[in-house]
């Protein structure tokens, strides 16, 4: 997604500017080519020679300084860019911005920009608060710049509020969202199911299963960066859900089930990675319950099925690319072929779980995809994100063709 993309880095003078140094480095070691201009209150904060370690290219600072190169610098920086990010953005670098002012190579640059611009605001809470700053956003908004809100937390005055710079991890995530925009997956509404359902059997225990959530949570990152909008119903997990996707947190079976029959009727592909309960407690005690030194049974009932369930007929005749996932422990293709054509699947991603709980929170993964016309991909081990985006490569095909009328002698396993 970031190599060889052109982005400038625009850094204002926020305290916040030392984040902006760990921003460029990510991004410069990530392959992206990084081009830094620095207002000069910035260059009070962190030297220009710190950026031009970490990206390995100059750093620009005055709108007027003679160069070596024929171009004039702000137009060749604006027109070149893949894209531009001003993080920190200081409320006077908004105004400015808002207003189309270029006193500086800075704000110049934006308005040469003819690339995707993003800002990153950073200042005290009382300053982003302030009605002047808050319609100069929303200005920037308007005209299609991507706002980055800033996180709430101590700030350098002392006082706790919303004026902290987001963190690199969401900023990077909101980077390749925009990059992703015309992906191949543009305009597809993804819907994307993670972790392991929680099924009570008191105030304080539960039964549930070894997922991490992190296969879904890769899936809907690499939807985003693909293009696609993404809602990510997903169960109690620790990880931080990606820039952009809309999260509906659940804890049950049931709950995930009701959730992903309402949100389906809006979706055109939908990933069940999530690790649902097959059983729940059939009377969940109100109290904690008490120990005891005998043998406790608990009676079980089956959960929803949840992918059986979204076979029924949508309204209006509305398909939807179904995707599921079996983990399998022996016969692992023979159980996988079994489920895709029970489930009436068009794509199911197979994985081996070992008697050490092999996959379940590791960051990489080995599959297998089986998809209705009888292919199959063997996927080596790789990172889950890396995985993601070959499951969504298959999904890309297939929403592909489903464009294309199915001809008579179109392979297909269920009419097999």
């Amino acid at each position: 997604m970031l190599a060889g993309k052109k982005i400038v880095l625009g850094v204002t003078g926020s305290i916040a500017a030392y984040k902006a140094a760990i921003l460029a480095s990510t991004l410069h070691q990530a392959g992206a080519q990084v081009d830094v201009i620095m207002t000069e209150s910035a260059t009070k904060l962190v030297a220009p020679l710190t950026f031009q370690s970490l990206t390995g290219r100059p750093v620009h600072v005055d709108m007027f300084r003679l160069s070596d190169q024929p171009d004039i610098t702000h137009v060749s920086l604006g027109v070149g860019a893949d894209l531009m990010i001003v993080a920190p953005a200081t409320a006077n670098t908004l105004a400015k911005m808002a207003m189309g002012m270029a006193d500086n190579l800075l704000t110049t640059t934006v308005l040469a920009a003819r690339c995707p611009v993003v800002v990153a605001p950073a200042m005290d809470a009382d300053m982003y608060a302030h009605p002047a700053t808050q319609e100069n956003v929303s200005r920037l908004r308007q005209r299609g710049v991507v706002v980055v809100d800033p996180e709430s937390g101590h700030l350098a005055s002392g006082l706790v509020g919303r004026g902290r710079l987001a963190d690199v991890e969401e900023l990077l995530g909101r980077i390749r969202w925009v990059l992703g925009r015309d992906g191949d997956l543009a305009g597809v509404n993804l819907l994307v199911t993670a972790g392991g359902t929680q099924e009570p059997i008191d105030p304080v225990r539960v039964i549930t299963n070894r997922s991490s959530g992190k296969m879904g949570y890769s899936i809907a990152e690499a939807a985003l960066e693909r293009g696609a909008n993404v809602t990510l119903i997903s169960a109690p997990t620790s990880i931080k859900p990606p820039t952009a996707a809309k999260l509906v947190p659940v804890t049950t079976a049931v709950e995930m089930c009701e959730e992903v029959l309402s949100k389906m009727r809006h979706a055109d592909v939908l990933v069940m990675a999530a690790a649902v309960a097959d059983f729940r407690v059939d009377q969940a005690a109100s109290q904690k319950m008490k120990r005891v030194d005998k043998v406790m049974p608990l009676a079980l009932v089956p959960n929803p099925d949840i992918l059986m369930e979204t076979l029924r007929p949508l309204e209006g005749g509305r398909g939807l690319l179904r995707v599921g996932f079996a983990v399998e422990s022996e016969k692992l293709l023979d159980g996988a072929k079994e489920k895709l054509v029970r489930k009436r699947l068009d794509l199911l991603v197979a994985n081996r779980v070992d008697a050490a709980g092999g996959v379940f929170g590791s960051d990489n993964n080995e599959v297998v995809m089986l998809d209705r016309a009888g292919r199959q991909i063997d996927v080596p081990v790789a990172p889950k994100l890396q995985i993601a985006h070959r499951i969504l490569d298959q999904v890309a095909l297939l929403l592909k063709e489903r464009g294309r009328v199915q001809g008579e002698n179109e392979t297909d396993i269920y009419r097999s």
